[in-house]
């Protein structure tokens, strides 16, 4: 019970922060990504096109080369931008948190000479160095760990209580790690969708231009097949970038919570003496 308050004490103090970093995320991710569609992808894909028509118009058996530009240049791939640079600005935050942590794991936050035991009186001695912390360091999982486990040692005197206690926390904020990550997930099932959308559209629009191609002028056809299949691939170019940095993030917390707990055993709990 203990460590789900400290959990959801740490989580009303993050989540006004957090939620408004996300949107503020999302603003800038969609300025900077339109303003370069609109001054750059999209001027460069139109000349290319224009530039290519008239090759082919003299020459019919000129082969236009693939280009970025041309490969990116609709919206559905403009929304799949978005959403990846919004999803890498939430991962880097959690990140940063994550490193943020981790720092702490370097530091001797119970300090104890060589062959010294913790008895259950002493226990609030030495929850003050772990006090002091500042306020955001203390919300951290590490400091909220040795402190719940040693109030706990000094109200139970048992140290299989304060095992489960830290092992408790761990796994609660291994589960709170993993529901934080929702939104991330989301993205990477939005952005794949999103291509199939554009792979129907173009479709869609090929077919209207299927009495063109019967008379002989398949450039609408061909044009709108591109934009099917150019949604498509790109949506699952990013989907797969976007896989493998959520992936490293995970490994990166599942990594952090398991020191953590190393760091607990071996500083506190193997330190404690009941009696």
């Amino acid at each position: 019970m203990a460590a789900t308050m400290e959990t959801h004490s740490a989580l009303r103090k993050t989540f006004p922060f957090e939620f408004f970093y996300q949107i503020f995320a999302l603003i800038v991710s969609f300025i900077a990504v339109h303003t370069v569609y609109v001054t750059l992808v999209r001027p460069s894909a139109s000349r290319l096109l224009q530039e290519q028509a008239v090759k082919i118009a003299e020459d019919p058996t000129f082969v236009p080369e693939r280009s970025v530009f041309v490969l990116i240049k609709d919206f559905e791939q403009e929304a799949c931008f978005v959403l990846l640079f919004w999803a890498i600005a939430i991962m880097a935050y959690k990140a940063v948190q994550a490193y943020r942590e981790r720092s702490l794991l370097e530091r001797d936050l119970i300090p104890l000479s060589e062959g010294i035991s913790i008895l259950p009186e002493d226990s609030r001695e030495y929850s003050r160095p772990i006090q002091a912390l500042g306020t955001k360091e203390r919300d951290y999982l590490l400091p909220r760990t040795l402190l719940t486990s040693l109030h706990r040692f000094r109200s139970t005197r048992d140290i299989q209580s304060v095992a489960s206690t830290a092992r408790e926390m761990s796994e609660s904020e291994s589960e709170r790690l993993e529901s934080e990550l929702s939104m991330v997930r989301y993205i990477a099932w939005a952005i794949p969708s999103i291509g199939f959308i554009g792979t129907v559209r173009g479709i869609g629009a090929a077919l209207a231009q299927a009495h063109k191609a019967v008379e002989g002028d398949i450039t609408g056809v061909t044009s709108n097949l591109g934009v099917a299949f150019n949604s498509t691939f790109i949506a699952l170019v990013l989907s797969i970038i976007l896989m493998f940095l959520l992936h490293q993030l995970q490994l990166m917390q599942e990594r952090l919570v398991l020191d953590n707990q190393e760091y607990v055993e071996e500083h506190l709990i193997a330190k404690l003496r009941e009696d």
